[in-house]
């Protein structure tokens, strides 16, 4: 079940305890802004912040991997564990705070919170197996991205299998810039539905027990919304297009699907990313 990180309203952003063969872990922390609500979901289960051993971070999104270096400075034995790509931007997060505060000017502060580098010696480069979890690359939604299969068939997705706030069925395949990929995308779609997950662990929220046919909905939602985006449609009328698809699917939560993946973040992703194609 996820822990409600409480990110701006319930049912946005979640985080997950996962155990490891070396004791309790913690998938994605979410933003510094919201450790508060973390660890009173950590001590509803029982569990205090020292009691983890490990963070598996997804990417490096400060939706996700924000708190990090807050949560070591709070528990200096917690070890984090990252992609290879996302590894020097949790060590020296300079880079990654300045690309933020661009997209997201004055509500960095309010939305994210400090963002704390993690110590060298804490952060963990993945491989194949972390902790007795399989970890494969995951690439698309960012080049940063990584999902780890547990042994129960539990797949920890981060982002890569898009935004479907529970108990809703629409499906957003959220494309925020810098480095979203859509043929990159498609293969990493291609490689868990080979692993055929028994259920996904969204962080944009909760558990989906229809994995197959979730997948094929983000197959052709990422269809759709890349290909308005190639044809021209402008930043308003995209999100307008999101908007009324959200209406035509009645989802009562319509809000938290746009706080957790705001159409015009994906917008500018997949414009970059058609913008990068043709200059190639």
């Amino acid at each position: 079940m996820p822990i409600d990180l409480c990110h701006q309203t319930q049912s946005v952003v979640a985080a997950y305890l996962v155990e490891t063969d070396d004791g309790p872990g913690l998938f994605d922390c979410g933003p510094a802004s919201t450790v508060p609500a973390l660890e009173a979901g950590l001590r509803d289960r029982g569990l205090e912040l020292r009691d983890l051993r490990h963070l598996l971070l997804s990417h490096i999104h400060l939706d996700h991997a924000g708190a990090a270096g807050t949560l070591v400075r709070k528990h200096p034995g917690l070890q984090v564990h990252v992609s290879a790509i996302g590894a020097p931007h949790v060590v020296d997060t300079a880079r990654l705070e300045r690309s933020a505060r661009r997209l997201y000017g004055e509500a960095f502060e309010p939305l994210w919170g400090e963002l704390a580098p993690v110590p060298e010696q804490n952060v963990h480069v993945v491989g194949e197996r972390v902790v007795g979890l399989e970890c494969f690359p995951a690439p698309g939604h960012a080049s940063h991205h990584v999902c780890y299969l547990d042994a129960d068939g539990t797949l920890l997705a981060g982002d890569a299998t898009g935004v479907r706030i529970q108990p809703g069925r629409h499906v957003c395949p959220v494309s925020p810039p810098p480095d979203v990929d859509v043929e990159a995308w498609y293969r990493t779609l291609d490689e868990i539905e080979r692993r055929a997950p028994e259920r996904l662990a969204l962080i944009h929220f909760g558990v989906v027990d229809d994995p197959a046919e979730h997948l094929l909905r983000l197959r052709e939602e990422l269809g759709r919304w890349a290909e308005r985006v190639r044809g021209g449609m402008t930043e308003e009328q995209f999100v307008a297009a999101g908007r009324h698809d959200l209406l035509e699917a009645a989802e009562a939560e319509a809000p938290c699907y746009e706080r957790a993946a705001p159409f015009t973040h994906s917008w500018l992703g997949l414009r970059r990313y058609w913008d990068r194609r043709e200059r190639h």
